[in-house]
């Protein structure tokens, strides 16, 4: 079924919008809060929330991409469930990592007005970076998917993954100091 068409369902409060929702982007939502979670049981519910989330959204929102829209509600959903869920005391997981290993790049708490301007700088370094490149940062860092998984989709070594990603966060960094933000 078409975005547009479910966007409308969700407009017209029809409920069969749940349902088509699920169909198509049902493994693609589960796929990214099980990168977080690594719980069927708490991926479900977060699943299950992201279509309770994208009815109480839609309207007055009207997304563009219905797939970035319901993802990005997956994954701040799963986040937070995360960060309910583990306390920092007890380690693990990909988040706090891959907020480590970003930290230098991106720094840590800014102004919205700052968030906004680096979003728009990010998106810019990101469509400038050969595709196997990109999508391995946006795999890592917006997936949060384990190094090791990474390589095994990439057909290489986790050193190599690494090695990438180190390249990439040293090339943001320079790339976010030239454009003017401060770390």
């Amino acid at each position: 079924m078409e975005d547009l068409y479910i966007i409308e369902l969700y407009w017209q409060r029809d409920e069969s919008a749940i349902k088509e929702s699920q169909t198509k982007y049902g493994g693609y939502c589960s796929t990214i809060a099980n990168n977080i979670l690594h719980s069927s049981e708490d991926t479900e519910e977060c699943v299950n929330d992201t279509w309770f989330r994208a009815w109480n959204t839609m309207p007055p929102e009207k997304p563009n991409r219905l797939a970035v829209f319901l993802g990005k509600i997956t994954r701040n959903l799963a986040i937070d469930k995360y960060r309910r869920d583990k306390s920092q005391k007890y380690g693990g997981g990909q988040i706090a990592l891959c907020l480590d290993e970003l930290r230098e790049c991106i720094g840590e708490n800014s102004p919205i007005e700052d968030r906004v301007a680096l979003k728009e700088l990010l998106d810019c370094f990101l469509s400038e970076l050969p595709d196997k490149n990109r999508d391995i940062f946006l795999l890592r860092y917006w997936y949060l998917m384990p190094i090791s998984e990474i390589a095994k989709r990439n057909n290489t070594t986790e050193g190599a993954v690494k090695k990438i990603l180190q390249r990439i966060r040293e090339k943001l960094k320079d790339y976010l100091e030239k454009e003017g933000v401060g770390i």
